[in-house]
């Protein structure tokens, strides 16, 4: 196995780690800095931040355990083209919350080529049949 797939799974990790917590801790100041109004209710906010540093933990484990994890790089194929496809819906009818939000779906869709490859790279281990005797 390529050792790149660390660093690269690494990346993922920190990437979705920081900002779901950024979004969870800091949503009010990130929110004025885009010019976006708070909501009047902030559940949506930390319900999709949560989730994106699950994702990030999801891809740490990846890190540690390539092969071994190897499954968890499937679900983040699906959740990044998800988000990276309602990203572009959005702003390609215009009502995409803030032009940032694009910008991580074409992270995303970076990352979505990275895990795509790294599942055709890297094949889980199959283990022998058992001996008779």
């Amino acid at each position: 196995m390529n050792p790149m797939w660390r660093t690269f799974f690494l990346v993922a990790a920190l990437y979705d780690l920081i900002l779901g917590a950024a979004f969870f801790l800091l949503y009010g100041p990130l929110f004025e800095m885009l010019g976006i109004a708070l909501p009047n209710n902030t559940s949506y906010i930390h319900l999709t931040a949560a989730f994106v540093f699950t994702q990030g933990v999801g891809y740490w484990f990846v890190a540690q355990d390539p092969v071994g994890n190897r499954s968890i790089a499937k679900i983040g194929v699906v959740y990044k083209f998800m988000f990276a496809s309602l990203a572009f819906y959005y702003a390609a009818i215009g009502q995409l919350l803030h032009p940032a939000f694009l910008l991580f779906g074409v992270l995303d869709v970076l990352f979505l080529v990275g895990f795509v490859l790294f599942l055709r790279d890297v094949r889980p281990v199959t283990l022998a049949e058992p001996m008779s005797g």
